[in-house]
């Protein structure tokens, strides 16, 4: 009975300890997760801290989650003897200590994302600008809502923009692409559905014009891509700039342009990958938000026609 109510009372104590350990609070604790750090090295911080008990258990729930490209390197606010459940979401779904919150719009062109970056006071515009072309990663930095360090490196800041499109995109790919594309072109493609796109819905049936017009090896003659050629969004253009001399005017120059003309979403990437069931060569916008598509030149130019009439008589009225 004695060696009962010792065994009893020592489990007691232990269970004090653990509970004691995981359900009282701990003290606050900041910390730094650098940059290119894996599991690993985030599960050695987060021990070293006293943030979790097990930096083992933590790198298993890593990879059983498949949350180690979600890691962003940073500053964060945590607290002592957290579950190592608790700290990967905190480190996956918390804001860094002392960030700024920096929204990348689906269709930006590299140069506007670098202009936003340095407004915000993250990187410098014009070294962000030379190492994402000398990258070429016009299309891979992808647009979303970060929370970013300040007076971050340039190529820090071009990794988790890169990391971001290859966590979202990378399952997109592992389904294959369309007959006659590489991942590559896809993403042209998508660059171009972004830039033309106006109702979501639509999305994979432009992609599927562009694509058919490729195959056809049909001059794609996407508007989208004489802007990126003139150095700007211009938005009516002319004749004149139709005829603009670029390996990305598809005005002047048969086939895909030789990269993206600007970083798509998730949206436009997956109607790349999975376009419509659609015949159709041609669209026009019908000045309302949307396209009238057709499989014919001449019921495309009857289409045309019937826009821009509509437009006269609501001219005049």
């Amino acid at each position: 009975m004695k060696k009962f109510k010792t065994i009893a009372a020592v489990f007691a104590s232990c269970l004090l300890v653990l509970s004691l350990y995981l359900f009282w609070p701990g003290k606050p604790v900041k910390v730094s997760i650098p940059e290119g750090a894996g599991a690993g090295q985030a599960a050695a911080e987060l021990k070293r801290e006293g943030v979790i008990i097990s930096a083992t258990w933590f790198r298993i729930l890593v990879k059983v989650t498949g949350t180690g490209k979600r890691i962003m390197p940073g500053e964060y606010a945590l607290r002592e003897r957290m579950s190592a459940e608790e700290a990967l979401w905190k480190l996956i779904h918390s804001t860094y200590v002392s960030s700024v919150r920096v929204v990348l719009p689906e269709g930006w062109r590299m140069e506007q994302i670098a202009e936003r970056l340095e407004a915000n006071g993250v990187t410098p515009s014009a070294q962000f600008l030379e190492l994402a072309r000398a990258q070429k990663l016009e299309g891979y930095l992808f647009p979303s809502t970060y929370h970013l360090k300040k007076n971050m490196p340039p190529q820090e800041v071009i990794n988790l923009l890169k990391s971001e499109f290859d966590r979202q995109i990378g399952p997109l790919f592992s389904k294959g692409v369309p007959q006659g594309l590489d991942e590559r072109k896809a993403v042209i493609i998508a660059s171009i559905v972004e830039r033309e796109a106006v109702d979501d819905n639509e999305r994979p049936l432009i992609a599927a014009v562009y694509i058919n017009r490729y195959r056809k090896r049909m001059p794609l003659e996407a508007d989208p891509t004489t802007q990126y050629a003139l150095g700007y969004w211009k938005k009516a253009l002319t004749y004149k700039d139709l005829k603009f001399k670029s390996p990305y005017n598809t005005y002047v120059v048969g086939g895909l342009p030789p990269g993206p003309i600007c970083n798509p979403g998730y949206s436009s990437i997956a109607a790349a990958l999975s376009p419509a069931n659609l015949d159709a060569l041609y669209f026009v916008a019908d000045r309302k938000g949307k396209h009238i598509f057709n499989a014919s030149f001449e019921d495309h130019k009857k289409a045309k026609w019937r826009v821009e009439q509509a437009a006269r008589e609501a001219e005049q009225q």
